[in-house]
């Protein structure tokens, strides 16, 4: 297919992707597995790896998957009630322990993102004396976009911490995930794989950085909740193909870099860039499905469904 066509054709499949109206059937299948109760939580993930979420109906698709909301429909009014009180509990605690403000009148100078951390850390028993809640972390960066996403605070610092609790598989696996990124990379242009590997890049990469926060801090909302869709779907090795396709994206410019500095710079400016981070999403989903990346999850719960 020549390059323009193929331009024109994720255009059009990412603009249409972003209205999450690609297609009426899948809204209507989408529809109707949110009417059953309890909720299928694994055809949820399944429908989450497969097709794009509409935009009104991801606030409470992640809700579910994320378990800040329970599958049974009767339950769903009593924990959110609770989710409320916990926290305005937790933050009457931040307030009273002058952790939110550094003022004496006790205006709230905090960010509200850092505030979900300190909540976090709180509600886990590891806000001990002396911690510096200023130092970076990849639970902040999540909640900023999270802030972004959705309106109600109580329900962004849940989100958040839900998501943050997925990625930590992210954490664990980042090893394998780099190893992949390699692999991956050295298959689909070996050119720009040998040049990462000659000026020492590939090695140096903000890997944690980026794939523990699921590239918060180098894409913005808009382009970042397709990825999110997928992750909360229960596949994490989506971030790997994002990396990969960045990387192929901008070849000609990176082949002119002679320091990893130079290459990472470049890749995180893409958060202002929102066009071309759409571009580069759906070229990076593209790729992963090429790949069979929804079966992702399908596997990983036959694997285990016995344990």
């Amino acid at each position: 297919m020549p390059e323009k066509m193929s331009d024109e054709r994720n255009f059009r499949s990412s603009y249409l992707e972003k209205l999450g109206c690609r297609s009426v059937e899948e809204r209507k299948s989408l529809e109707i597995l949110l009417k059953e109760n309890p909720i299928n939580k694994i055809k949820l993930k399944q429908f989450c790896l497969r097709f794009t979420i509409p935009v009104d109906h991801r606030n409470n698709l992640w809700k579910l998957l994320l378990g800040v909301a329970p599958l049974y429909a009767d339950n769903r009014e009593f924990v959110s009630e609770q989710r409320t009180a916990v926290y305005q509990d937790l933050l009457r605690a931040l307030q009273i322990m002058r952790i939110t403000s550094d003022s004496k009148d006790g205006t709230v100078t905090m960010s509200k993102s850092k505030i979900f951390y300190a909540m976090f850390l709180l509600e886990n028993k590891q806000l001990h004396l002396g911690f510096n809640i200023n130092q970076p972390s990849s639970f902040t960066q999540i909640a900023d976009i999270m802030l972004e996403i959705f309106d109600n605070d109580v329900e962004s610092y849940w989100i958040t911490k839900g998501f943050y609790e997925l990625t930590q598989q992210i954490s664990s696996d980042i090893t394998k995930l780099v190893d992949l990124t390699k692999i991956t990379l050295e298959k689909e242009d070996n050119e720009i794989y040998k040049h990462l590997i000659q000026i020492g890049a590939i090695a140096k990469f903000p890997y944690e950085s980026w794939y523990a926060s699921c590239f918060s801090s180098v894409m913005s909302e808009r382009a970042l909740v397709r990825i999110w869709d997928k992750i909360c779907g229960g596949s994490i090795k989506i971030v790997v193909f994002v990396l990969v396709i960045i990387l192929i994206t901008y070849k000609r410019n990176i082949l002119r870099m002679k320091d990893t500095s130079e290459v990472v710079h470049m890749i995180e400016q893409l958060r202002d860039d929102p066009e071309a981070a759409d571009l580069i999403v759906g070229k990076a989903i593209e790729f992963w499905q090429q790949n069979k990346g929804h079966n992702e999850f399908l596997s990983f719960h036959h694997i285990n469904k016995g344990k």
